[in-house]
């Protein structure tokens, strides 16, 4: 499964000058201080279950980074401890050498701030001159990073950044050892879809696992007898959001086993993500489909994305490291105009949106045994991760819902800024109508964490 919990590396750094300690410009007093400040306010207000920090305490009495030549066991230590990324904070000119150091040395997402000087009567820091020296001998070493502007470290625009960052941090962490369950073959009339495993895994590392239907026959037909008990409480929790009066408890029993098929499908084959056969085959060899298996799914962190969607797999694990696990993402194709609003689309899929993005608690009939129900009003990301003629991209973008009119399948109606022109897009460029989506606003994050990606190209829904 998708890993939210992220490890990172403290760099408070300093400028070093030999001779009597200074107390004025470039103070180590003064650096010390914001060096206190800034691994304090960290630890006390992000630090949870899935973040941890590595400091350097154990460097030298202030715990601080001023040497280029300790870069070399910072770096092993911070390996040692398995860090996902670095944050370079400046705590007075810096040390640019030994900054872009020990980026160098850990080939990881870094993060590059410092805070605000302090200028009434005299300076003592001239942190913000040391960012522009820094963040060049980054570039200059080839590290892609991230930065968060010279600001107080109680202002908002750090709060933001350094949750951006840590969304991006997740996305990078995944992504590198993306592992796909492949449930069935893709669907014949569906060429739309079709991925390069091969390039998927010389080039990002992602690795595709097939699952055949007659191993996932063999499992559903298993379970329906060993995990009885559980399948039945499965079958509770759809009686409790969804009327299924009109179909037969067997028909229902067997629509809850996908629950439990592909759990144990992506545990046995150790997965992060599922992409799977669904309208076809499944019902013709088991008498049900899955679907309606997918949207519990969805809320017990279990992705499972319909049609045999490789990059759309790839797509919505990404969406859900941005959120880093909080919100669960949803597949809603680029489908119908609004019939009235020229800049509305009908984001829809035939029943795969998780149950938690219902819009009312209504319990609604299944429409051919598929979910059915409009999606909560609010603000979202949408994201396509597609591949064309050996070039990959990432498009992505944000929108506001919509009114419009009741259909059957799971829906929201989006809002674009220029409907017409984004359709272009999607018809001209490298893109299918599959798209993924999340609630939240994370195109920002979606564009940096292309920086980190090595050939993925980070293009805008809208410009």
């Amino acid at each position: 499964m998708l890993n939210y919990k992220v490890k990172i590396g403290l760099v408070p750094e300093r400028r070093f000058l030999p001779g009597p300690r200074r107390t004025e410009l470039f103070s180590q007093d003064v650096a010390y201080e914001n060096k206190q400040l800034a691994v304090r306010f960290l630890k006390e207000n992000f630090e949870d279950d899935n973040l941890e920090f590595v400091d350097l305490e154990w460097l030298n009495d202030e715990g601080i980074l001023e040497q280029t030549a300790d870069t070399y066991k910072i770096a092993d230590y911070f390996k040692k401890q398995d860090v996902d990324a670095i944050f370079i904070i400046n705590c007075n000119f810096g040390n640019e050498e030994a900054a872009g150091k020990i980026a160098q040395l850990m080939k990881v997402p870094t993060l590059l701030w410092g805070p605000r000087d302090e200028f009434k009567t005299k300076r003592y820091t001239d942190t913000q001159c040391g960012l522009f020296s820094i963040s060049k001998q980054l570039k200059r070493y080839g590290v892609p990073f991230t930065y968060i502007e010279n600001c107080d470290i109680f202002d908002d625009k750090f709060t933001q950044g350094f949750r951006d960052f840590l969304s991006v941090v997740t996305m990078v962490k995944n992504f590198e050892k993306l592992r796909i369950l492949q449930v069935g073959a893709r669907l014949k009339p569906f060429k739309c879809v079709m991925a390069n495993e091969l390039e998927l895994t010389e080039r990002f590392g992602i690795d595709v696992v097939p699952v055949n239907m007659v191993a996932m026959k063999m499992k559903l037909e298993e379970l329906m007898v060993s995990k009885k008990d559980i399948i039945e409480s499965h079958v509770e929790l759809i009686r409790a959001n969804y009327d299924v009066r009109e179909i037969e408890p067997e028909t229902v029993f067997k629509m809850a086993t996908f629950v439990e098929a592909f759990r144990d499908l992506m545990i046995e084959n150790d997965c992060d993500i599922i992409a799977t056969e669904c309208w076809t085959v499944m019902n013709q060899a088991f008498g049900a489909m899955p679907c309606l298996a997918m949207s519990l799914l969805a809320d017990m962190g279990i992705i499972v994305i319909c049609e045999t969607d490789i990059h759309g797999a790839i797509t919505s694990a990404l969406l859900s490291c941005a959120a880093r696990g909080k919100k669960p993402p949803f597949f809603g194709e680029f489908t119908v105009r609004h019939p009235e609003n020229d800049n509305a689309e009908l984001l829809w899929h035939c029943g795969v949106f998780p149950t938690s993005l219902k819009k009312d608690t209504e319990k609604k009939p299944l429409a051919v045994f598929k979910p059915s129900f409009c999606g909560k009003d609010g603000h979202y990301t949408l994201a396509r991760f597609q591949a064309e003629r050996g070039n990959y991209y990432l498009l992505g973008g944000e929108f506001d819902t919509t009114t419009g009119p009741e259909t059957f399948g799971t829906w929201v109606w989006a809002e674009f800024q220029d409907l017409p022109a984004l359709e272009r897009k999607l018809v001209e460029g490298p893109y299918i109508h599959h798209v993924s989506e999340v609630e939240g606003a994370y195109s920002g994050v979606l564009k940096e964490f292309a920086k980190y990606v090595p050939g993925l190209i980070f293009d805008p829904l809208e410009k």
